[in-house]
This record gives structure tokens, C-alpha cells and sequence, in this order.
């Protein structure tokens, strides 16, 4: 994917050592925030729009 060119990935403070089983985010992108799991980093990228990353991540904090 052309506009994910330049993510600049990152773990999740909390991922703690999980066996590199964790999540990497790259939120540096305009208009975009991608997901893709860390053991596989070549694989499957999800992306969201900003607004929508923001409520799932309220969310989980909210109920964590």
C-alpha cells in the first residue's frame, strides 16, 4: 500500500513480553492510523480512520 509508505511502527506500552505475540500500531500517517501484528509484519495491515482508532482506544480504556 502506496500511503502506508514511511509508517513509522510502534508496540503498545503495555505489550509487556508476550513472546512477540503483540499489536504494532503506526499513527504518523495523515488521515490514517494502521494495525498489523508484530509476527507477522509483512502480513495483513488494517487501517482506520483517526476518529474511529481514537473511540476504540477511549473504549478500551474505559472498560480495561
Amino acid at each position: 500500500m502506496a500511503e502506508l509508505t514511511g509508517a513509522q511502527w510502534r508496540k503498545s506500552t503495555r505489550s509487556g513480553d508476550n513472546n512477540g505475540a503483540c499489536v504494532e500500531v503506526a499513527d504518523n500517517l495523515p488521515g490514517l492510523v494502521a494495525v498489523r501484528d508484530s509476527k507477522d509484519p509483512a502480513g495483513a495491515i488494517l487501517t482506520f480512520p483517526p476518529t474511529a482508532w481514537i473511540t476504540f482506544i477511549r473504549s478500551a480504556k474505559s472498560t480495561y
